[in-house]
């Protein structure tokens, strides 16, 4: 499940987002950076995802 959140946050920035933290801030600030330039809504969707798998414990 891992890569699947991985591959869309790549390729769709806001469904990594979605599928990790669901509707909550980090969705709505991805959906607005994926709007003002799609490589800065890449960039925090893979670093909200690595945080949130740092966050629970395993390793990225």
């Amino acid at each position: 499940m891992k890569t699947v959140r991985y591959l869309l946050g790549i390729l769709f920035p806001p469904a990594g987002v979605f599928l990790t933290y669901g509707i909550s801030s980090t969705l709505i600030i991805n959906i607005l950076l994926t709007v003002l330039g799609y490589i800065p809504g890449i960039i925090h969707a893979v670093w909200a995802i690595s945080k949130s798998y740092e966050k629970a414990g395993q390793s990225v």
